[in-house]
């Protein structure tokens, strides 16, 4: 259904639901004994669900499992799938450094098990989607060398209709966690090059286990708080600290001319104020300086 524009931007034209990081275990075992990471994903499932068929594509940027074992990807897909079907949203892997590529290949994404680089392209409604493989077997930092990135370039060399969005676990942007330095994506420079010209309009990642936002090369780059842990940037300086809370996840709305990227906790909390969709039918019907006296005009009792 069409509703009115209510303001200066029309509604986006694309909405990516943005995971990361889950670090699922065999059988759902705690992580580090402690974090329920099944739970925590089942509860971002609950909350996209409530978002209905209004979300086109749901991407994950890597470490679906900690330690790359079949039966973790397999809770992942029992977690996701159903959102995925309900919704009619596109559902999108990308490989993390704690993944396995054989498993990821024959448990995620229905192929054959390999240990090629998992690259892929998919589109949803003119959007492509590029999911590119950072990953270094039996290393934990992240690289993209010559092969990755002739088969980006190559990828990209015809446009989309709505453009792309380049989906890795490593993000090519800063952090002041010192050690995650070390982590880092190598590859950079090249990687600037092959995305220079071409219509990627945003890159989404994982990796860092807290939600932020950067840049590289001009383009956007969102990153996905964790479901498994967040890592506490107000930890004292040259720590690395991972807390069992402060989980999120993202949202991201392209539309014509922009994106805009915002962070979902997650979580049962309880609700301060509540705006049903009564209101928001009532005041779509009126005019628009109705609008305005009815919702934006402050009241004495406020």
């Amino acid at each position: 259904m069409q509703h009115p524009q209510l303001g200066r931007y029309p509604a986006a034209r694309h909405v990516i639901a943005h995971i990361s990081d889950s670090h699922l275990l065999h059988e759902g075992a705690p992580l580090g004994g402690v974090a329920d990471t099944v739970a925590a994903l089942a509860q971002v499932a609950a909350q996209l669900e409530r978002l209905g068929t209004s979300i086109d594509a749901i991407v994950v940027t890597g470490d679906v499992a900690d330690l790359g074992e079949p039966d973790a990807y397999r809770r992942a897909r029992e977690s996701l799938d159903p959102l995925a079907e309900r919704t009619g949203a596109r559902l999108v892997w990308a490989m993390g450094n704690h993944d396995e590529r054989a498993a990821f290949r024959s448990e995620l994404l229905g192929e054959p098990p390999g240990d090629a680089p998992v690259h892929r392209a998919v589109e949803v409604d003119g959007l492509r989607i590029i999911t590119l493989d950072s990953t270094v077997p039996g290393f934990h930092h992240g690289e993209l060398d010559d092969a990755s990135l002739d088969w980006l370039a190559a990828a990209l060399d015809e446009p989309a209709a709505h453009g792309t969005v380049v989906a890795m676990h490593h993000a090519p942007i800063a952090t002041p966690l010192a050690l995650m330095d070390v982590l880092e994506l190598r590859g950079q420079d090249r990687f600037a090059e092959v995305l220079s010209g071409s219509d990627v309009r945003l890159i989404l990642g994982g990796h860092l286990h807290y939600a932020t936002n950067g840049s590289f090369a001009g383009i956007p780059v969102s990153v996905a708080g964790a479901t498994a842990y967040t890592m506490d940037l107000s930890a004292p300086p040259r720590t690395l600290v991972g807390l069992d809370g402060g989980r999120s996840f993202s949202l991201v709305h392209l539309y014509a001319d922009g994106v805009v990227t915002s962070v979902v906790p997650v979580g049962q909390h309880r609700a301060v104020t509540t705006l049903g969709e009564e209101l928001l039918a009532e005041i779509e019907a009126l005019p628009a300086d109705k609008r305005l006296e009815l919702f934006s005009r402050k009241r004495d009792s406020e």
